[in-house]
């Protein structure tokens, strides 16, 4: 959009928060970058230009705005919407790669060439990987300087800065302000307690909490998951140890609280939690493509903002998907709460009843079938799905088509699997389940055709968001059972 100057400077001056995270206005008079609903006066156009991302205005020389904090927009929604190279990479770098194994690392991740990455993600995002990662970095850095008491020693490690000398530089680049200067700048200093780190995680308006913690807490894994005291909490596993995440919904942000291992796991943590709870989508966008639809109209204007609950594990989505194949929800929640009982990393959980991790595909490689209380077909395809795991891409960097292709090949996976684990582990925006029996009912009780053939037909109309529109149906009842074709 950053090329569309016209489109940009109308943005700008409407002041339209919607665009906050798909561009940036830089102000060639005062060499700062802002958001696009920035409140200060807007400059002249003949003032502005406009980039891709706040790496590629910081190479440019400009520093972010001290008002609209532009570091601090939630992400782009096109990589949560696209799947081609760019997409995947920039995935890649939010989930740490590039800061845990270089650009070669993320080349390899992605099956390119270190030299066609970085021309790639120049041509699109004016900036390369090893740009786009000090930026994310700097963004940490300023989140844990102005929301905790860490040391600045303890903040430079937990961003992922290699030294104290490269930290103190990079803030002072970005933002022309010593770390010192921007913790004295905080609002409301934070005292941490039990070595638990606050942030703010940022959405674009309107958001329905209702769905989206809903639905986590409804589908909660005993040990792994529970909705306590109004906030969704889980077990985390990260690059450096087992993390624990609080996530409240408030007004205008997630409350997201972090227990850490290792502090510098805590950018992939909160990528892994925004992504979880799909807060970089663009709302406004979806809604209004599914209220083409008359159908869907109704269902939109009186819960806007929905979002598609997802995962922090790919593998583990998987597995859970399996086990929920043609039971009731609760029946899935206990036989996952036995997997992991049996077969989890125990964690230690002093404020709430968090007990363990998921386990891993490696220690669920020697799983005995005969231990688990499915029927039998159910044991062959689980089993079969875990041998497989280690050869299928289901990262936030994964080939979709790839991974759909993977899955859809094993013993026992069908459509409804294999969409249920792209909408949830993959983040597709138009996986679509027309067999589920949630989806089917909510058909039939709009007047939508409830056969999954028409109903599949009638919803090209809702692409590329049908996942979404697979919120809306839920919505119209319990989704209490997925009676189903096997798979």
């Amino acid at each position: 959009m950053h090329s569309d100057t016209e489109a940009c400077v109308r943005a700008v001056r409407s002041r339209d928060a919607r665009f906050d995270g798909w561009f940036f206005t830089a102000v060639v008079t005062t060499r700062v970058y802002c958001r696009p609903s920035c409140p200060v006066v807007p400059p002249k156009p003949r003032n502005m230009r406009f980039y891709p991302s706040a790496a590629a205005a910081q190479q440019a020389g400009f520093r972010a705005c001290k008002r609209c904090r532009p570091d601090a927009t939630p992400g782009s929604p096109q990589w949560n919407e696209r799947a081609d190279l760019v997409g995947r990479a920039m995935r890649l770098i939010a989930d740490g790669v590039v800061d845990s194994g270089g650009v070669p690392a993320l080349a390899a991740r992605l099956g390119y060439s270190v030299r066609q990455v970085e021309r790639a993600l120049r041509a699109e995002l004016g900036a390369g990987p090893l740009a786009l990662a000090r930026a994310q970095r700097a963004q940490t850095a300023r989140v844990l300087i102005e929301t905790s008491a860490l040391s600045m020693s303890d903040v430079a490690m937990a961003a992922g800065f290699g030294s104290i000398r490269a930290f103190n530089d990079t803030v002072r680049d970005v933002f022309a302000l010593s770390p010192t200067e921007l913790r004295r700048r905080a609002a409301k200093p934070v005292v941490d307690r039990l070595g638990v780190l606050t942030v703010r995680l940022p959405f674009r308006a309107p958001l329905c909490p209702d769905n989206l913690f809903g639905h986590l807490a409804a589908t909660a894994v005993p040990g792994v998951e529970e909705w306590r005291d109004g906030a969704y909490r889980r077990t985390l596993r990260l690059p450096g140890g087992p993390g624990i995440v609080s996530l409240r919904p408030l007004p205008d942000h997630i409350r997201c609280d972090l227990s850490l291992t290792d502090l510098r796991d805590l950018s992939v943590a909160i990528s892994r939690c925004r992504r979880m709870l799909d807060l970089d989508a663009d709302p406004v966008a979806v809604d209004e493509a599914l209220s083409a639809d008359r159908v869907l109209a109704p269902l939109v204007a009186k819960n806007p903002g929905r979002r598609v609950p997802r995962t922090v594990d790919g593998a583990e989505m998987a597995v859970r998907a399996v086990l929920g194949q043609q039971v009731s929800t609760k029946a899935a929640r206990t036989h996952a709460g036995r997997l992991v009982q049996a077969h989890g990393e125990p964690v230690v959980d002093p404020v709430g009843g968090l007990t363990h991790l998921f386990p891993s595909t490696e220690a669920l490689a020697d799983l005995d079938p005969e231990s688990l209380a499915l029927p039998r077909s159910r044991r062959a395809t689980l089993t079969g799905l875990i041998a497989a795991l280690p050869t299928i891409d289901l990262s936030v960097g994964g080939d979709w088509e790839s991974a759909r292709a993977a899955l859809a090949a094993l013993p026992g996976i069908g459509p409804w699997t294999v969409d249920t684990i792209a909408m949830r582990a993959l983040g597709d925006p138009d996986a679509f389940l027309p067999t589920d029996l949630g989806v089917r009912l909510a058909a039939e009780g709009l007047g939508l055709p409830a056969s999954p053939t028409a109903l599949t037909t009638h919803a090209t109309a809702w692409r590329p968001w049908r996942a979404y529109a697979v919120q809306y149906l839920w919505a119209t009842g319990d989704h209490p059972i997925n009676l189903l074709p096997a798979g």
